[in-house]
């Protein structure tokens, strides 16, 4: 398995340090990680019955028998990101199947930027016609990185979003933010690799200071259930480099929601004009699709008038 971010969080804390005393000294260090862990299988086109490709790391798979030069009214696809679940599309879906929209929500593994990617790649390979995809958070990160592994991709829209350069990390993005208040909320805990494996890191938002970090603009109430309920994303790599992105041969939109305090509204914006993405500026916080559904609605729909 290809450890990625273990090796680098180490020599960040310090020489000396070991894999095993990582949780206790990455939580102190304020770690700029965000989302990826221990890279995933590979995954396969079961459904469809067809032969697949993988790459010599087995981090990609395209279907030989993937839709090309598709036309008509694209089916959105929603991914969403870290410490999170599809939920977090649950006031937007209704909207848009009222418009008439075909949507799909697939669940985000949150194990590592390579893996993430390749499973949401399967997924957009096995739907017939053209896919728009839709990333928030961490989201933008995986969707950069499918598009380019399905030729049915007509469009991105991201979502209060990371948006990388090929070859940038989420650790690189997330130091040159200057208005996130994530790092010092981060906490590590562990889960199993393998038998005879050392158990990775993953991270979560401490559930005191989710509130205020993730969806201050939420009721309370909602933003505790919602803190206990997290999905957390694995850290062993977080300084993977992210591979080719779709965002620089397809069509973009943004929504750089103007209150984040996750990402940061100057990170969001500066990756949005450096993409050359159509950008629309909401008063929401990181979660603008629980709190802002409409506005995020009406960029969807405007990107999926522009592709059809």
């Amino acid at each position: 398995m290809k450890q990625y971010g273990t090796d680098r969080i180490v020599r960040t804390l310090g020489h000396g340090v070991s894999r095993r005393t990582v949780l206790n000294r990455f939580a102190s260090a304020g770690a700029l990680a965000t989302l990826t862990g221990a890279k995933g299988m590979t995954p396969t086109a079961a459904l469809s019955g067809t032969a697949t490709q993988s790459t010599p790391e087995g981090g990609v798979l395209m279907s030989q028998s993937t839709p090309t030069g598709a036309s008509g009214a694209p089916t959105v696809v929603l991914v969403h990101g870290a410490f999170a679940d599809a939920s977090s599309w649950a006031a937007v879906i209704p909207m848009l199947q009222a418009a008439g929209v075909t949507v799909k929500a697939p669940a985000n593994p949150l194990r590592s930027v390579s893996g993430d990617a390749a499973y949401i790649a399967s997924v957009v390979n096995q739907i017939p016609g053209p896919v728009l995809l839709v990333g928030h958070s961490y989201g933008g990160v995986v969707i950069s990185n499918a598009a380019p592994q399905a030729t049915n991709v007509v469009g991105l829209v991201y979502v209060a979003a990371f948006i990388p350069d090929e070859g940038e990390s989420l650790q690189g993005l997330a130091e040159q933010a200057t208005d996130s208040q994530l790092a010092p909320a981060l906490r590590p805990a562990q889960f199993p690799t393998g038998e005879g494996e050392e158990p990775a890191v993953e991270l979560y938002i401490d559930e005191e200071m989710f509130h205020d970090v993730f969806c201050t603009d939420l009721p309370a109430a909602q933003a505790a259930a919602m803190a206990v309920s997290q999905r957390p994303g694995g850290a062993i790599g977080f300084g993977e480099p992210s591979g080719p992105v779709g965002w620089k041969t397809l069509p973009s939109w943004a929504v750089v929601a103007t209150s984040d305090v996750t990402i940061g509204v100057t990170g969001e914006r500066f990756m949005a004009e450096r993409a050359g993405a159509e950008i629309v500026e909401v008063d929401a916080s990181h979660v603008v699709t629980l709190s802002q559904p409409q506005a995020v609605n009406d960029v969807i729909l405007q990107a999926v008038a522009a592709v059809s």
